[in-house]
């Protein structure tokens, strides 16, 4: 109940924000560009009334404040980009539909222009509360599970992971798919178990029930409801696939069955991820790196005679070696393509220690994202001598590099930065990628770059 009125209260303050946002960047431009001066305040009331309705027309058109879309941040930025964009669109054909040319080329441009500057302020900020609320504040769903089988122990790695959203209470049973005697009727030890579930306040049962078994999913609904539980089934396809990203695709006559999803296999998807590279490499190079570059080349002259740039080579998309680019924060030494960096380690130059803290070295990698070699977002890039040992003890490892690497990615702002000390910890690193490789969306690099840019001001442990 608690995770209801949260998300109440969260559709609430981004519905009251949103509006405080269309309300005082009209004002402020309006006054700024000195449209008081020969315009009477009734018309402008009707305009700002106009931009709120159409305001709220294009935000709920994109279903913004359902309790769907905003539960998840990657919805929220995707919305919020297209009812900017309708609300453009739609204020600029009113001003052309009532022929009024009481505002000037000016105002609507830099309207539209600080518009947009708000909402993504207003977003960032969004997600830096939404990452502290998560942090302190316990608001989990409790959750079991009925059926002690593959695809149960999958379900229950699944709320695991997703601590901060899942209470998870484990399993109800010990057997794998048995819930009814010969007659027809739930087992009492099921029945039971339910019970105590419901009683000792779980929300929800998720129930993997193989396909033979389908007919018992509404004896044992009923028995839920009757204690007052709600059922959730998950099918298995006869055991054909457990994967629960199981997707079926035609290829001319024939039904292709894909086990794992894979969003950027998509050319229109792969197509919007570059474009969405080179803008933002381009951006960090122009307004950024133009002038950081030379500050740093001459700090890093004065402390350590030698190169600027150090240059590795990486494990690129389709396991494709690649010159990687960093700003040079060790001194010169010949262990520097075998050795990870360690906490309190030698080679590392004061000016290095700010840098790799900070994360700053990583900036001349936007040359790579803008020559294709690398993504703004994805999984980091390894020395090729680590990717060979890790290729041969993780399964998954090589997985990886179905991708472009980046220069930060979704393993990194869960914490999975710096050295690897033992393959558990790379298992569990593996693992963050492929997930951002199945979950893949450009809201979802936005969200990654926003949590970057938090982590990156807060400090974290494993910088070094």
């Amino acid at each position: 109940m608690r995770t209801s009125y949260l998300h109440y209260l969260v559709r609430l303050v981004l519905f009251v924000v949103d509006l405080i946002i269309i309300n005082v960047t009209f004002g402020i431009v309006f006054i700024y560009v000195d449209q008081s001066k020969h315009l009477p305040d009734t018309v402008y009331r009707h305009y700002l009334l106009v931009f709120n309705m159409i305001w709220i027309f294009s935000a709920n058109f994109f279903r913004m404040y359902t309790e769907e879309n905003s539960k998840s941040s990657e919805y929220i930025y995707r919305t919020t980009w297209r009812s900017v964009l309708m609300q453009t669109v739609l204020f600029v054909f009113y001003l052309l539909f009532t022929k009024d040319t009481v505002f000037s080329r000016q105002f609507l441009i830099l309207l539209f222009v600080s518009l947009a500057a708000m909402f993504l302020v207003s977003r960032f900020i969004g997600t830096f509360l939404e990452l502290t609320l998560k942090q302190r504040l316990s608001v989990k769903k409790p959750v079991a599970i009925l059926g002690n089988n593959k695809t149960g122990k999958q379900l229950a790695f699944y709320f695991q992971r997703r601590q901060s959203e899942y209470e998870f209470e484990g399993f109800l049973n010990d057997e794998n798919d048995l819930f009814m005697d010969n007659k027809g009727n739930v087992l009492p030890k099921i029945s039971k178990a339910i019970g105590i579930a419901a009683q000792s306040g779980v929300s929800e049962i998720y129930v993997p029930l193989k396909m033979e078994h389908i007919l018992e999913a509404r004896h044992l609904l009923r028995e839920a409801e009757r204690q007052c539980v709600r059922l959730k089934f998950i099918p298995l396809f006869a055991d054909v696939a457990t994967h629960v990203h199981m997707r079926v695709d035609y290829m001319a006559e024939f039904p292709v069955i894909s086990i794992r999803k894979e969003p950027l296999e998509d050319t229109g998807n792969r197509l919007r991820k570059r474009i969405f590279d080179i803008a933002f490499s381009l951006f960090v190079i122009i307004f950024i790196m133009s002038w950081f570059y030379p500050l740093i080349a001459l700090l890093i002259k004065l402390q350590d005679r030698g190169p600027v740039l150090f240059k590795q080579l990486r494990s690129g998309r389709d396991n494709m070696p690649f010159v990687c680019y960093k700003f040079r924060s060790m001194r010169i030494n010949t262990q520097s393509d075998t050795l990870q960096a360690t906490e309190k380690d030698e080679r590392i130059t004061r000016l290095g220690k700010f840098l790799r803290k900070s994360s700053l070295d990583e900036l001349p990698q936007f040359f790579n994202v803008l020559k294709g070699e690398m993504s703004v977002v994805g999984p980091r890039p390894h020395m090729l001598k680590h990717t060979k040992e890790y290729g041969k003890v993780i399964d998954s490892f090589m997985m990886r590099h179905f991708l472009k690497p980046g220069i930060t990615g979704w393993a990194q702002i869960n914490g999975y930065r710096g050295k690897t000390i033992n393959p558990i910890q790379m298992r569990k690193r593996v693992a963050s990628d492929i997930w951002y490789l199945e979950n893949w969306s450009i809201m979802l690099d936005v969200k990654i770059i926003f949590l970057t840019v938090i982590n990156v001001f807060k400090g974290e442990e494993n910088a070094y």
